[in-house]
């Protein structure tokens, strides 16, 4: 599948090797590469005219494509740990890397893909996901020359995106596995919490509008409490943290951490998520779709009823929910593919066959 040619839209220098210190995984080593989308118009009638897609690909090109999407803040790279890509990729696991072509894109404005902080700054397109789903599209076909995908498969805002690549290109696929999300409006928790992290950080006064000199410290504290408040499992927490003094360690150490983000693209990114919603939609869906959730995730919290009410839209849908354990990480569980990966593979294996 080799990239189709265009005057405008070029692939900005040749594949390269890969490097990831801490992959540790039997399977073929990873290649990046970036193509520059031509003439990209964004859902709010602004134009670029050039928007350049990062991507990582692992595998034969002649394998089946498979899509592999991440979550919000992340890039392809961050889906390539040992808990994932090394219970997936490797030779008999459910997206051998021998007999798949995997593609891990960088979202519009996250990783090494366009963002606001290259330059625009605050004057960058106001992108959502519809904007997101359609440049992975333009990559996939136009850059990449695929006709068709086996399987698309996300995490967070990946799952929420796998969604609408099924809402959006019904007949591109043969499967979809959308984790951590729903296909319901965002809203409730999920939202309000997004909605207080990226007022936090516009809030202080260093932010200046998206016009700053350094980075707000408010980027640092609010991300911090976010990941708490949202991600980690509570029977998880209480394992880790049984006393006050072992979970001032852990805040220390987080606030601690260096933070690699620039404030404008993480404004851009968390706020990207406001007006979600498939679930008008959800009767356009062709494939099979396997949507899996962990039982104690904060963002998606499985009590609420509201993904058993949307599946009964989906023709050919089917729910894992992973049950609670101090093993499991809340929302971040769906990031240890050993929670599933049995019924992944059974779920492909039950696909129709593959489109040339």
């Amino acid at each position: 599948m080799k990239p189709a040619p265009s005057q405008r839209a070029i692939l900005a220098g040749a594949l390269s090797l890969f490097a990831l210190p801490a992959l540790a995984a039997d399977y073929p080593a990873p290649k990046e590469g970036d193509w520059v989308a031509p003439s990209f118009r964004f859902h709010t009638g602004e134009t670029l005219p050039d928007v350049r897609m990062h991507y990582i690909t692992v595998g034969n090109p002649a394998g089946a494509p498979v899509l592999v999407l991440h979550g919000t803040a992340g890039s392809g790279a961050s889906m390539l740990t040992p808990a994932f890509a090394g219970a997936l990729f490797g030779p008999g696991q459910p997206l051998d890397a021998s007999k798949y072509f995997i593609i891990l894109p960088d979202a519009l404005g996250a990783g090494k893909s366009s963002r606001p902080s290259e330059g625009m700054g605050p004057k960058y397109p106001k992108y959502d996901y519809t904007d997101m789903v359609t440049a992975q599209y333009r990559l996939v076909t136009e850059g990449l020359g695929v006709k068709h995908l086996r399987v698309v498969i996300g995490n967070s805002m990946g799952g929420m995106q796998t969604w609408l690549w099924g809402t959006t290109y019904p007949d591109f696929m043969d499967g979809l596995v959308p984790m951590a999300s729903q296909p319901t409006e965002m809203s409730s928790r999920n939202w309000i919490m997004r909605r207080m992290l990226v007022e936090s950080v516009k809030r202080d006064p260093a932010y200046n509008n998206g016009n700053y000199t350094s980075q707000p410290q408010a980027l640092v504290t609010a991300n911090v409490f976010f990941g708490f408040a949202t991600s980690g499992g509570t029977l998880a927490y209480q394992s880790m943290a049984p006393t006050g003094a072992l979970a001032d360690r852990m805040v220390d150490e987080r606030l601690a951490a260096p933070l690699a983000a620039d404030a404008n693209d993480f404004v851009w990114q968390w706020q990207s998520s406001r007006g979600y919603n498939t679930a008008p939609d959800l009767a356009r869906i062709k494939a099979p779709v396997l949507a899996i959730n962990a039982a104690d995730d904060e963002r998606n919290p499985p009590e609420t009823g509201t993904l058993d009410v949307a599946m009964k839209q989906v023709a050919h849908g089917q729910v894992l929910l992973i049950p609670a354990s101090k093993d499991t990480r809340g929302h971040g569980t769906t990031g240890i593919a050993g929670f599933y990966s049995k019924e992944l593979g059974e779920f492909i294996a039950r696909l129709a066959p593959a489109t040339p």
